[in-house]
């Protein structure tokens, strides 16, 4: 990570990106044709942490393809990142499209501490999401793979995500399991 004295506005990462660097790629349970990895995702894309000038380079415009996102002000995007950066639970990790100056994906991996298991801690995947114009790259399969792996490295006895059932296939890849248990919500609007 560059030293604070140099760190330019907008370019302050959500988490340590050496973390990506550190994860042992060679235990990824997919295979990628051509490849492609973290340290090398494609011609022109950079995988990376999610950064605070992020807000303005297409990152809720992405994170708009999968679901609601709302007005977004650029205070409210600074409060929010600040508190996930702050906890150190949040690893929302995009995709960059360096060419363009915009990011054409991104997926979450939130960590939550846990009492039982010995005060473990569990991973959840949230949030994946390619942009149209990228689909059919891998970016999907990546984010996939590299979160996965990032739990691991964190330590988490088990990882976790919540899918439609059309996208199951798609996670069994990466050894996912259908869980015997049902996923019930209850939504609140204001």
């Amino acid at each position: 990570m560059m030293p604070a004295a140099t760190v330019k506005a907008g370019s302050v990462p959500l988490y340590d990106p050496h973390l990506l660097h550190q994860l042992d790629w060679s235990q990824n349970s997919v295979t990628f044709s051509p490849a492609i990895s973290p340290a090398d995702p494609g011609d022109g894309l950079v995988l990376r942490p999610l950064c605070m000038g992020d807000i303005n380079r297409g990152f809720l415009k992405v994170l708009g393809q999968l679901t609601e996102t709302g007005v977004v002000n650029p205070e409210q995007f600074t409060k929010t990142f600040e508190h996930m950066k702050s906890s150190g639970d949040y690893y929302v990790t995009v995709v960059e499209d360096t060419n363009l100056g915009q990011i054409v994906a991104t997926a979450t991996l939130v960590i939550e501490h846990k009492f039982t298991h010995s005060c473990a801690k569990r991973g959840r995947i949230e949030d994946v999401v390619v942009s149209g114009e990228c689909r059919g790259k891998q970016l999907g399969k990546l984010l996939t793979s590299t979160l996965t792996l990032l739990s691991k490295r964190l330590n988490c006895y088990k990882i976790t995500l919540e899918c439609l059932p059309k996208n199951v296939a798609f996670y069994k890849k990466f050894g996912y399991s259908v869980s015997e248990e049902n996923y019930m919500y209850q939504r609140f609007f204001n």
